[in-house]
């Protein structure tokens, strides 16, 4: 086999390798169902269930989230209600397979990414401000950056990001050593020595939408 057949079929296989990494949204499809009892039919969200939006969020945090919940990284904690029942739901046997993961997060990134109702007021200034901590790992306009685990927080639901933070807090989020950027984010929250700094660091993230 000379060095260009070698190339031609590393490259193929890279394009297949790709192509699969993507997953097939029209196979999500038939997944997203049960989803949508809480995250709703677009995965906009719904606070009265606790769900967040999924729509416009990125699919490696989707799937590192799913697989998080499947191995009792998140949602074991004592007193955490709402990720237990989202870890039930995580741990379905339709949802067992990496490729079923990938297929799923590739249905949810075609939802229409729709700014959410604003919930949450606080001192926009005082928020930038406290905001200087998370850039690093979420970006300066809040747009996520995958290669420091920080997830997009910008066009989440506000009242979803506040409930995060205090989770991260309270040790319901982050308390799992696999959980890498959970870990991480929990000396981040402490920054926030309030109800009133959360609030206004939510507040500012509001506004980069």
């Amino acid at each position: 086999m000379n060095f260009r057949t070698v190339f031609i079929s590393v490259v193929m296989w890279l394009a297949a390798a790709q192509a699969w990494a993507a997953g097939d949204a029209d196979a999500g499809k038939s997944l997203y169902p049960v989803c949508t009892a809480c995250h709703g039919p677009a995965g906009a969200g719904n606070q009265a269930m606790n769900a967040p939006k999924l729509a416009g969020q990125e699919n490696w945090y989707l799937i590192t989230q799913m697989r998080l919940f499947q191995n009792n990284a998140r949602g074991s904690a004592p007193g955490d209600m709402q990720g237990m029942q989202m870890a039930a739901m995580a741990k379905g046997p339709q949802l067992a397979s990496d490729e079923a993961l990938q297929n799923l997060a590739a249905y949810i990134s075609t939802f229409p990414d729709e700014p959410p109702a604003v919930t949450v007021s606080g001192d926009v200034e005082n928020g930038k401000a406290l905001y200087v901590v998370c850039a690093a790992c979420h970006g300066d306009r809040a747009q996520g950056i995958e290669a420091m685990a920080g997830p997009r927080l910008a066009g989440q639901n506000d009242w979803y990001l506040v409930s995060q933070i205090n989770k991260y807090k309270n040790g319901q989020r982050g308390y799992h050593d696999s959980d890498h950027g959970g870990r991480q984010m929990r000396p981040m929250v402490a920054t926030l020595v309030d109800d009133k700094a959360v609030n206004d660091v939510v507040a500012y993230i509001n506004s980069l939408q």
